[in-house]
């Protein structure tokens, strides 16, 4: 044997592992505390249908199916959860279907949320007395400006809500909150 050669020596591959060992668990240990972390700075990806638009929920965050809202009377609204969980009312028209039009339950004075009255057949503001026909013009102040409106789409029992960008159907005009 050559005097020159290195010994390998038991207690060298034992402190390789030893070292490996040591150092998965530290990893595993720091993995384990940053996931939380990540997970809280970065936000839940949306449920998303056709074209980016927002598939409609319930106050727990499940999706509502479209024949639940359906089967209320002819001219009843329901209250969702919308586009970036923006309260949304939907309204059944009389053939049994959706209005293409969805209403953000946001009162334009001072950003109140407010009930929908079917015997004056108006969204009523409580904070301010602001007044809303059907459409969400005003009818009644203070309230300066027309309720903001989303897109409502049924597809495959699944409500579809996503951004008005286009001009307002109401007043013919670029929509105020674009």
């Amino acid at each position: 044997m050559d005097a020159n050669l290195p010994i390998e020596s038991p207690s060298l591959s034992r402190r390789q592992l030893l070292n490996f060992i040591t150092g998965a668990t530290a990893a595993a240990t720091v993995g384990s505390a940053l996931y939380p972390v990540g997970k809280f700075f970065i936000p839940p990806a949306e449920t998303t249908g056709a074209g980016g638009a927002i598939i409609a929920k319930d106050v727990l965050g499940n999706p509502i199916p479209a024949a639940q809202i359906l089967a209320e009377a002819p001219g009843s609204r329901a209250l969702v959860a919308g586009v970036s969980g923006e309260p949304t009312y939907l309204s059944v028209k009389e053939d049994n279907t959706l209005d293409s039009i969805g209403i953000l339950d946001n009162c334009t004075h001072l950003g109140c949320s407010f009930p929908w009255n079917p015997i004056d057949q108006q969204f009523q503001c409580p904070c301010h007395g602001s007044r809303y026909a059907p459409d969400g013009t005003v009818v009644r102040g203070p309230a300066p400006l027309p309720l903001k409106i989303f897109h409502v789409a049924v597809v495959d029992n699944n409500i579809l809500i996503s951004p008005w960008t286009e001009t307002d159907p109401r007043t013919g005009e670029k929509p105020w909150w674009v």
